[in-house]
Parts: structure tokens; sequence; C-alpha cells
């Protein structure tokens, strides 16, 4: 696994460790994914469930497009691959095209940076049913859903071709 991950400083503002530790765990889910046919990336665990490494990256794509743009910027930003017809969405991914996935989620990545950047720490998400959670609560929150989710990855990862790492 070719990818670099960028480590979080030891020391750093409350700002520079919650976006150092979200870039770490993007990282690593790109790590866990690096090298392998769009084959490998739809290969899922184990029935019943759904979940892939593509499904992964798409998920994560539709939470960082639903905490930074609709959440804390307020953008009318509908989801990518969620409908009522099919919940899961962003896990069917017989037929979906792995670079489509990435591109997207790395634009979702991209989206979230910038709207961070530009809001304080203390600025709060106001969409119904959200209200109160702060922007650092959603950094945290984000970390938190990485860490899981590439918990998942490692499994994923080990089971299609036996790598193991960090």
């Amino acid at each position: 696994m070719a990818v670099e991950r960028p480590y979080p400083p030891p020391a750093a503002s409350e700002r520079e460790t919650l976006m150092a530790f979200l870039a770490f765990h993007r990282a690593t889910l790109r790590m866990k994914c690096d090298g392998l046919t769009a084959e490998q990336l739809r290969m899922r665990s184990v029935p019943p469930s759904t979940m892939s490494l593509l499904g992964l990256v798409r998920h994560l794509a539709e939470v960082e497009r639903n905490w930074f743009r609709r959440g804390i910027a307020g953008e009318d930003a509908p989801p990518i691959y969620y409908s009522e017809e099919d919940p899961d969405g962003e896990f069917s991914v017989d037929g979906a095209d792995p670079d489509e996935a990435f591109l997207t989620w790395q634009r979702e990545c991209d989206a979230a940076d910038a709207i961070a950047a530009a809001h304080s720490l203390d600025d709060i998400d106001t969409r119904p049913g959200e209200e109160g959670d702060s922007l650092r609560w959603i950094l945290v929150h984000m970390v938190e859903e990485y860490s899981r989710h590439n918990g998942h990855a490692d499994l994923l990862r080990e089971r299609i071709d036996g790598a193991t790492g960090e």
C-alpha cells in the first residue's frame, strides 16, 4: 500500500489537531483501497452485509456532504447515492465505478475542508433536528466515523488479499 499518511503533530492548536486527525483517517481509508481492482473494491464482507471498500468510500462521501455542505454551510446538497427506493444506495456497488466514487469522495473532502476553514469551531449546524452540533463536535464525530469504518476497511482488505497493517 503506497499511500502516505500525514501523521498528526503531537502539539498543535485544537483546529490543527482535529483537521490533522481527519486527514490521517481519510488517508488511511485511501491506503486500505490502494492497489485493488474494481472487483476487489466491490467485494462484500459476509452475508447479509452489503459492506465493501467501495461502499465505504461512497458512504463517507455522503457523510462528508451531509455534515459540512448541508450542515455547517447550509447548502442545498441532495444525497449522491441515497434514495428512498434504495436507502443504502452507497453500498449498492454492483456496476459502480470506483474512479467516480473516489473523485466524488475527494470532492466532498475538499469541500468539507474549505467549509471547516471558513467557519469557527463554535459555528452550529442549524438543520432541523441537528441544532446544537458545533463544527468542533462534527470534526470529532468525523474522526470517530472514519476510525470505525477504517476498522471495517482493515477486515475487508485482509479478506480480499491478506494485507494487514497500520
